[in-house]
């Protein structure tokens, strides 16, 4: 029987840019002409927004956060290391990236050996530079390793069992993989020491009614003039029931498997009640204590408007990975969790293991 670690993590694109540009997502909020006026007036923010956009910008705050989410990468890379996986399956999303108005599957494994990825691209729409905190060329290639026998094995046995994925071997977009797939690996190795374990990207599709509407931005930029929404996202009991079904799959594979969930909870781009300037800390608190109490199996009968109400669309990605913990039995520690008002949104990284250990 195979040996499986649970991993929750995010895959926060701010921590690409500089400090000073890391609250980009917050100004180009600001500029859009979906957010009332006066909100646009930072003194009209909650006194915690007021203080983490200080007289800078945010840019000392980014520092904090910076920190705080790099030590939750580091945590994790030491379980990863320590468990030795022969490959990792990560549940994540695509923005647009990927899969467009020629093809939005509700879930798709990717199956290949190597993969170049560009992660570094395009962070000027939002940061409004190309420059990254590391200094590299924004079209910088970065190898990323497939385990295609893995992805195929995983495939196959879920199409058996009545779970209809899809599959691809290749990618469209000019970046390879989606954000939530290579900047998962780019953080895991923040401090460029290399990172060889192999990845099965397992693609959710969580933004739904907003995948192609809003085009891979927030929803609050194309928000006028668009009228129809498009199909919903697969709801949170089949993202926890194919988890489940991930799970005996691979606990029944020859392979040592750590399962991710990656994402960050509540998006304020994506917060309407809150005028898109900060996310929804009252539900990712209510994620958090059942996270902690380990009811995380509640989590497949939450209600997919309540869901988007609270900007917590990519949160799908955890609920697949809590179908897997839950029929593991595997309880949840959380090692560290970082809050903001300015940073777009709300950070969780967790280890689940057997309860015995």
């Amino acid at each position: 029987m195979a040996e499986i670690l649970g991993i929750g993590v995010t895959h926060y694109t701010g921590i690409i840019a500089p400090d000073q540009n890391m609250a980009g997502f917050l100004r180009r909020t600001l500029r859009s002409e979906g957010v009332p006026r006066e909100m646009k007036d930072p003194t009209h923010w909650p006194g915690p927004m007021q203080a983490e956009w200080g007289s800078d910008g945010g840019a000392a705050a980014a520092t904090q956060h910076r920190a705080a989410v790099v030590d939750g990468f580091r945590r994790i890379r030491q379980e990863i290391e320590a468990f030795r996986p022969d490959f990792l399956l990560v549940w994540g999303d695509d923005q647009y990236e990927n899969f467009r108005e020629d093809g939005v599957p509700p879930f798709c494994i990717y199956i290949f050996d190597d993969m170049e990825c560009r992660p570094l691209l395009g962070i000027t729409s939002w940061a409004g530079t190309a420059e990254n905190v590391w200094g590299e060329s924004p079209d910088s290639a970065f190898h990323i390793r497939g385990h295609a026998d893995g992805a195929r094995y995983l495939v196959r046995r879920l199409l058996e069992h009545e779970f209809d994925v899809s599959y691809a071997y290749a990618t469209r977009s000019q970046k390879g993989l989606a954000h939530s797939f290579a900047q998962t690996m780019l953080f895991l190795d923040y401090h460029r020491t290399g990172i060889a374990t192999p990845i099965v990207p397992f693609h959710v599709n969580c933004y739904g009614s907003l995948v192609v509407k809003s085009k891979g931005v927030g929803a609050h930029i194309t928000r006028e003039g668009m009228v129809m929404d498009d199909p919903p996202a697969p709801t949170p009991a089949r993202c926890f029931a194919i988890g489940q079904e991930t799970a005996r799959i691979l606990r029944a594979s020859p392979w040592r498997v750590v399962l991710m969930g990656s994402s960050s909870w509540s998006h304020a781009f994506l917060t309407e009640k809150h005028h898109w300037l900060y996310p929804d800390h009252e539900a990712d608190r209510q994620r958090l204590a059942e996270l902690r109490a380990n009811e995380f199996s509640r989590w497949q009968d939450l209600d997919p408007r309540d869901l988007e109400r609270s900007g917590q669309h990519e949160f799908l990605n955890w609920v697949c990975l809590a179908g897997a913990m839950t029929e593991l039995g595997y309880q949840a520690e959380v090692t560290n969790y970082v809050e903001t008002y300015v940073f777009n949104s709300d950070k969780c990284f967790a280890i689940f293991r057997p309860a015995s250990t």
